[in-house]
């Protein structure tokens, strides 16, 4: 560790200046002001040029604010003089379609943002406001259109939880990536617990970063990656007002309304979000509150100070899953009338960004979460009734807090310009996780029967991590970048508690036995990382290899499960990804395209196979999870966006007309380990998935349709086909379309949308757990009307 800790801080010591300028030109701007903003610096201009000095070479968003629209992009600085220009329509007139010329990103982020390498990883950029669809219910096969490969999972009408996973990871609550909100952790425990119970409104969101495994190195050893959550900041007044209603099929209800602004030093935004309705299926309606408020100071021109304060609360009846055969009778019966889910997230955060000059930033980050989740029903097999006794309760509770501070610096390498970041991190997670019995009532009772034994288990987990990481970018000649990085990890998970054997005979308890447990376990290690990039005049060409890790989850081993046994002996699993990438512009503004082709190694993979065990004195077969053995997905992402205007050489502003495709071809299998498993295809790896999508403008009118195929997959190592209990088999293939439409007049909008247009009956899961146990049946048909409203100017 002493070692790493000298290395970087002698590369500090090595850096030195560099300088750029930027020539500023604005076609089309005649006698109004507008802000066009450098990263995070703001120009105010009024004239179509403006020269700006002093400027560190390197890769910059920007974007210019002009009334009330806004334009995007991305440039790379060198060394010395460099121009850019953007064509700007007739004022009055929706900027839909803007020509910006310059270098610019497309659908991914550029080397470096704020105090974050990304260069030579494979990155996918989604911004919400440019997505023609109803936002109101985080709709993610629609949200996370663009993005080739992801494994969505659908719980319900409410959009309340998102569910994606990648390359043959599970989706289950986004476990499988490091899961942020404006830079800090947001899941119940980074490693520990994973999960991800909160989600911020799609309305809220100003842009999502998703980077694959490779992020592995700066924001964790997650497998899949990172998802970041950008939310907006301010408005550029000093107060306007959002306000959206959303009406849609089964008494769906939203209300969403933002404030922002800023004056002066100061800056601000807030939303509040309210979410109800009944759901598709009976005994599954909803209501959902979440607060956000952030206030940023800024004292200086290379200072800013940030808090943020994020409160989430929701309660959802669950009407229980299915087996094979009730979903082929009728996929909206609901078998469970006493089963609740809540939830209820507190999320502090405090940042700070400081240039100490124009090639050093230092960002510090610090956040708290006080959480908790609650879940009381009956937990026995879909394939069985409900035995109108008490029911099984579940409250977990999460305190934890986190640190991250990293310093970036820029500078030259044998006359080019390079970057060079250094970061640590320090975590502690506490997870308290109590199971027991709860009133055989039909209400939301979260109370146990006995407050002095909870009946099942009492678990604390303590867990603490620390991390050390560097990542260097060395630009070469010919602009070529070779990208080395190193973490250091050290993690500590902790187990105190008990738990009791119990033997129920004809529904009487006949034997009880409290076992106590003690568990600790400490390892620290190494994951090393190398990318390499080369640009184009219209593209870019990217390679990567990261290590990455998987902490077990000792909270998932403290959950006693009738329909799942875990395996006391779990070990984490370790292994790397590589990406090989592609993308850029085929024909100049006509044809942008991002092939990539990936490979990811596991070892040690945790999977779901099967195990005998008896119960009422009869034996039968139960998901068993373990340590399958060894395996790897591999595979192509392709996305492909057409703009037909520019194709047929057609200069009409009033219209804008193009198209998008995204394919992805994944095959997965077990190579050692048990043999009985050796050669068997991973589970939640989708063969072939397809979505594809058209979207035409006319003036303020839009319409967008999106295709959506989904190939079939396992959901365990044994490739079952069925099982009785429905908690296991295979997804089948379905397809499904969707469309919007809308119309925008000044300060209002009006949009309307119908999701499942053909009213396809499928599913996208089988769940092991809450909200099933069995198959989660997809959304039939339904609509959704949207009016929304500004206030200010």
């Amino acid at each position: 560790m002493r070692r790493w800790t000298s290395i970087s801080f002698l590369f500090l010591g090595c850096l030195c200046w560099a300088q750029s300028s930027l020539l500023l030109r604005i076609d089309g701007l005649e006698n109004v002001k507008a802000t066009f903003y450098l990263s995070d610096t703001n120009y105010s201009i009024n004239a179509q040029n403006t020269q700006i000095d002093e400027l560190q070479p390197g890769d910059y968003d920007y974007h210019l604010k002009l009334l009330e629209n806004e334009i995007r992009g991305n440039i790379y600085l060198k060394l010395g003089d460099n121009s850019l220009i953007i064509q700007v329509p007739e004022l009055g007139v929706q900027l839909n379609r803007v020509d910006v010329l310059g270098s610019r990103a497309e659908n991914s982020l550029s080397q470096v943002i704020g105090t974050e390498i990304f260069a030579a990883k494979k990155t996918e950029l989604i911004l919400p406001d440019s997505r023609s669809m109803n936002l109101a219910n985080n709709n993610t096969r629609q949200l996370f259109n663009r993005i080739p490969g992801l494994n969505i999972w659908e719980n319900d009408a409410s959009g309340i939880q998102i569910n994606i996973g990648s390359r043959g990871l599970s989706p289950n609550r986004t476990s499988n990536f490091n899961t942020r909100q404006n830079g800090y952790d947001i899941s119940a425990d980074a490693l520990g617990y994973p999960e991800s119970y909160y989600v911020p409104p799609a309305e809220a969101i100003d842009q999502i970063r998703l980077i694959r495994g490779a992020s592995a190195l700066q924001s964790g050893p997650h497998f899949g990656g990172l998802l970041d959550y950008q939310l907006k900041e301010q408005e550029e007044t000093p107060i306007l007002i959002r306000h959206s209603l959303t009406g849609g099929s089964y008494r769906f209800l939203n209300s969403f309304t933002s404030v922002g602004g800023r004056k002066n030093k100061w800056s601000y935004y807030g939303f509040f979000q309210r979410k109800q309705g009944d759901g598709f299926i009976p005994n599954a309606k909803f209501y959902q509150n979440t607060g956000y408020a952030s206030l940023a100071y800024r004292p200086s021109e290379k200072s800013q100070i940030k808090l943020q304060y994020t409160r989430m609360n929701y309660l959802a009846q669950q009407p229980g899953g299915l087996t094979d055969i009730e979903f082929e009778m009728n996929p909206y019966q609901a078998k469970r009338l006493r089963n609740w889910f809540a939830v209820e997230w507190n999320l502090y955060a405090f940042i700070w960004d400081k240039r100490f000059a124009k090639q050093q930033r230092l960002n510090i980050r610090f956040f708290v979460l006080d959480a908790n989740r609650k879940s009381v029903g009956d937990l026995n097999r879909p394939n069985r009734p409900d035995a109108d006794r008490e029911r099984d309760l579940i409250i977990g509770k999460f305190n934890n807090w986190g640190m991250e501070s990293r310093f970036l610096n820029h500078y030259t390498f044998f006359n080019n310009p390079s970057t060079f970041l250094v970061g640590v991190r320090a975590y502690r997670g506490y997870n308290w996780s109590r199971q027991g019995f709860a009133e055989k009532g039909e209400d939301a009772d979260f109370n146990f029967i006995n407050l002095e034994s909870v009946g099942v288990s009492d678990y604390k987990h303590p867990g603490f991590n620390t991390a050390l990481f560097a990542e260097n970018i060395i630009r070469l000649p010919h602009q070529v970048s070779i990208i080395p990085g190193i973490r250091w990890e050290a993690i500590e998970t902790n187990a105190n508690g008990f738990y009791k054997n119990r033997l129920i005979s004809g529904g009487r308890l006949i034997f009880e036995d409290m076992i106590p447990v003690s568990r600790s376990y400490f390892r620290q290690f190494p994951l090393l990382g190398l990318g390499v990039s080369k640009k184009y005049k219209r593209g870019e060409i990217l390679a990567n290899i990261t290590q990455n890790y998987r902490s077990i989850n000792f909270s998932d081993m403290s959950i006693s499960n009738p329909n799942l046994i875990v395996d006391s002996n779990l070990k984490d699993e370790s292994g790397f990804n590589i990406d090989l990438t592609f993308r850029g512009y085929l024909i100049p503004k006509i044809f942008w395209f991002d092939f990539s082709l990936f490979y990811l190694n596991y070892q040690d993979r945790i999977g779901i196979s099967e195990t005998v065990v008896e119960q009422n004195g009869a034996k039968q077969l139960t998901a068993f999870r373990t340590n399958i053995g060894k395996a790897f997905s591999r595979g192509i992402e392709s996305y492909v966006r057409f703009n037909f205007l520019d194709l047929m050489k057609v200069n009409n502003l009033n219209w804008h007309i193009e198209s998008f495709v995204n394919y992805s071809f994944i095959d997965g299998k077990y190579t050692q380990g048990l043999s009985s498993f050796k050669g068997k295809q991973l589970e939640y790896v989708i063969p072939h998935l397809l979505r594809a999508g058209l979207i035409i403008r006319y003036q303020k009118w839009y319409a967008s349709y999106q295709f959506n195929h989904q190939d079939m997959q396992y959901t365990d190592a044994n490739n079952s086909i069925r099982v009785s209990d429905a908690t296991r088999g295979i997804v089948p293939s379905f397809s499904i379309h969707d469309y919007s439409m809308g119309y925008e007049y000044k300060h209002f909008q009006v949009k309307f949308s119908v999701n499942n247009i053909l009213n396809k009956a499928y599913f996208t899961r089988r769940a092991l757990s809450y909200p099933g146990p069995g198959i989660i049946s997809g959304q039939p048909r339904n609509l959704y009307v949207k009016l929304s409203y500004i206030f200010g100017s």
